[in-house]
This record gives C-alpha cells, structure tokens and sequence, in this order.
C-alpha cells in the first residue's frame, strides 16, 4: 500500500524533538493535497526520516493522535484521519515548523498580488524600499468553507518574483520562502494583538464591523538578518485564541 511522504525537516536540538517532529509532521498532513495516501510510514521508517529515536517518534505521533489527526491500529498501521482539521489556537512554541503548522490546512485562494507602498509602521524593516510585493490571500475552513482568516505578505521584491501563486495555495508563505526559494530562514517575530474589524476585514471574514479579531504580525529574517517577508494575519476572534508555551527548562 502507498504512504504518505511528510516533509523533511532540520531539527533545532535547543527545541524538543518530540514536539518539532510532531510540528512538522502536522504540517506535512494539514497541508496534503485531496488523494494524497492516508496511511503513514512505520514509526522505524518516521524515526529514520527524521533522525530520531523510535521513542521520540513514538512520543510525536502519540501527540497527533491527542488531537484527532491520526488513528493508530495494531498490526494494521497509523493512519490520517480523512476528517482531520486543525485547531483553533493560536500557539507561538519557538520554531519555524511550528510557524508552518499553524498556517496549514485552510483552503486558501489568492486574492491578488503586486507591488504596494511599504506602510510607514513597516518602513524599519525595508529600508531603503520604497516598494514591496503584497501577496492577499484568504483562508476558509476546509469543511464547512467559512471564512477564517485573511493574510497580506509584504515580501521583498528581489524574492517576490520567484514565487509560484500555485505553490501560495497549498503552503504558507513561510514554507514557499524556506523551501520552494530556498531562502535561510534565521528567525522569526511574532506579535499577536486585539483589534477591531474593519471594513475590509468585516466583508472578507463574515463578521459584523468592529467586531473583535485577533491580529498577528510576524516579520522573517534570513540568514543575514534581512527581513524578506512581513505577514499580517487576521483571524476571527470567534473562532481563534492565543496560546504562548514558555518551557521553564
């Protein structure tokens, strides 16, 4: 029977394993396409993919299994679950995988792209541009095809001109950075703050005008410490919360 081939993924050992397996491997199977095999390699084959220890995969599968994306059946193998959808929180765990897996698994359209004025709130992080690239996207539930989220990328434009629109309708723009372009992704900025709807934001997301959303700011620097991409993210606030984890070890 085929499987289902996940992503690769560079492990951060300052990060538990467990948890940046379990973050790569939630992308990889939020982000399949429809007729992608459902049955997962063997946890020996998982192991050795990743470069971890069976108990370590172990322990990442069993955290996947938590949240409903797979089903495990003696003898028979680990399977997604057809049903499989992602949560609602917003959780900001310290590495990029998780960044990725967060923005996966919504049915995404692109609403449009073309270079835009950089916002004067945006300005330390392009200088010398006075110009970036806007990708706007808006993301839907899967299921019931309700509006989540909307998304406009200011990306620089040296970058923006090698980037696929088919591949911005599967994967976040974080993913098509790292490994469809093939950019060093050093770190990324997250800010996560209440705002109101406005009107743009109330027509695309289904809310009333005002109504409260969650608005997310994350700005990504190369290996260089160059920003190439700043994503302004709005989600719903009757759909999504906000979830920090700080690992006191």
């Amino acid at each position: 029977m085929t499987v289902f081939a996940p992503d690769s993924l560079a492990l951060n050992r300052k990060l538990p394993l467990w948890y940046q397996v379990s973050q790569s491997l939630r992308a990889s199977i939020l982000g399949r396409r429809p007729g992608d095999p459902l049955r997962l390699p063997t946890e020996d084959a998982l192991a050795a993919h990743y470069g971890v220890s069976v108990l370590t995969m172990r322990q990442a599968l069993k955290e996947l299994e938590a949240e409903g994306l797979i089903s495990r059946h003696r003898r028979r193998g680990t399977f997604i679950e057809p049903s499989a959808r992602r949560g609602s929180p917003v959780r900001l765990l310290g590495s990029v995988d998780a960044i990725v897996a967060q923005q996966s698994g919504e049915r995404t359209t692109v609403l449009g792209h073309g270079p835009a004025p950089v916002p004067v709130d945006l300005a330390e992080h392009f200088p010398g541009l006075s110009e970036a690239v806007a990708f706007r996207r808006l993301r839907r539930d899967g299921e019931t095809d309700e509006p989540v989220n909307w998304a406009e990328n200011l990306v620089h434009p040296e970058l923006a001109g090698r980037i696929d629109l088919d591949d911005l309708t599967r994967w976040p723009m974080t993913k098509v950075l790292r490994d469809a372009l093939g950019v060093r992704i050093s770190r990324i900025t997250d800010t996560v703050e209440a705002r109101l709807a406005d009107p743009e934001t109330a027509g695309l997301l289904h809310v009333p005008l005002l109504s409260p959303i969650l608005h997310y700011t994350g700005v990504t620097y190369d290996g260089d410490g160059r920003v190439v991409d700043v994503a302004r993210i709005h989600y719903r606030g009757d759909r999504f919360s906000f979830t920090v984890t700080v690992d006191a070890h």
